[in-house]
């Protein structure tokens, strides 16, 4: 097996390249190390793969995926049995400042990786989609099944228009595509952007933490372990054309062309100020707090309806976020050398 991992220097693009590699596949990665957050983060997760026991079965390249000639050179050098597309601009927020970077990655990038599989004849695509996507929709838990039209950010549109951009593809060219609806991923080796992150240096430094919504929207919070979990599930087995599909009254989530989107999460919503609850009790500190009205481009809760996934994949999350917030404190302790946790019992609150 050789799988092309992009965004292998990202935080679930690294996670997913080391259970490659533990697994004895031959792993492909490319990532751009652009300087949207610390990139000595991504030097050093970098550095894990390369430094990792089955090293001989990782090859990196610094390419970014807009870059189409450096792109189709390395398609034209490997024979990929799946391309796994996490690279991406991320971040809801950073997308109002500037869009022209979403567009870039997001969607020029998207389709070059879209051309690429296609001239090679990749036998399956899976990319990195988000609960972005639901945007104005207030139905919860948000299902595949239901229309996403509405879109509140322009990092939920993007998203979607990777959606239907693969849907295109496997449509014309008969390219197996599936889209993973990732929701809220946390874990080590975490995002600096991300809350779980911002808190946690902040409470350390003595320092305000910003709270939107006054805490109380809602996330589905999904524990890295399991996020990969899925994703290997779910590149093991290409899409396949659905032999039911009616045209005239089309299922949102799946198609008569080789292409499906699951949502990928944790399916148990937990509200910020709980979140934030967790960290204090960890680290033994009390955050201050700004609280803030909610924020422009955000949504007031998210609740992944994982029933596709189980079904298709037997997908079952099985870390807590007690468990998940304690590990994620744990390696942040250790990689930065901050001081010892205080101890607690890892349970409920």
């Amino acid at each position: 097996m050789k799988i092309l991992v992009t965004g292998a220097a990202g935080f679930i693009g690294y996670h997913v390249a080391e259970k490659l590699l533990q697994q004895n596949v031959q792993v492909v990665g490319l990532d751009n190390l652009n300087n949207y957050y610390d990139v000595a983060l991504k030097e050093s997760r970098l550095s894990n793969l390369q430094k990792h026991k089955n090293k001989q079965n990782f090859e990196f390249h610094k390419v970014d995926i807009s870059d189409l000639p450096a792109l189709e050179n390395i398609f034209k050098r490997n024979n990929f049995d799946c391309v796994i597309h996490l690279a991406a601009q991320a971040g809801v927020r950073y997308s109002i400042e500037n869009p022209h970077a979403y567009v870039q990655s997001n969607i020029v990038g998207f389709v070059n990786i879209l051309e690429c599989c296609r001239h090679n004849q990749v036998p399956h695509l899976v990319y990195a989609s988000s609960s972005s996507v639901y945007g104005l929709n207030a139905t919860l838990p948000f299902s595949e099944n239901i229309a996403v039209n509405h879109p509140i950010s322009f990092y939920g549109a993007t998203k979607r228009a990777n959606e239907i951009m693969a849907h295109s593809y496997s449509s014309l060219y008969g390219l197996p595509t599936t889209g993973l609806r990732f929701f809220t991923v946390y874990g080590p080796w975490g995002r600096p952007d991300m809350a779980l992150f911002k808190f946690t240096k902040a409470i350390l430094e003595d320092k305000p933490i910003d709270v939107f919504n006054y805490g109380k929207h809602k996330r589905d919070f999904t524990y890295i372990d399991d996020i990969v979990a899925g994703i290997l599930a779910v590149a093991a087995k290409p899409a396949t054309a659905s032999h039911n599909f009616d045209t005239q009254q089309p299922d949102p989530a799946t198609s008569n062309a080789p292409w499906r989107v699951y949502n990928i999460g944790n399916s148990d919503p937990v509200e910020l100020a709980t979140y934030i609850e967790l960290i204090e009790k960890y680290l033994g500190k009390t955050a201050q707090k700004n609280l803030l009205p909610l924020q422009p481009g955000d949504v007031p809760g998210t609740f992944a309806d994982i029933n596709n996934l189980a079904r298709d994949f037997n997908y079952q999350p099985t870390t807590s976020v007690q468990n998940g917030v304690k590990a994620f404190l744990d390696w942040y302790m250790d990689y930065y050398g901050a001081a010892c946790l205080q101890p607690q019992t890892v349970g409920s609150l």
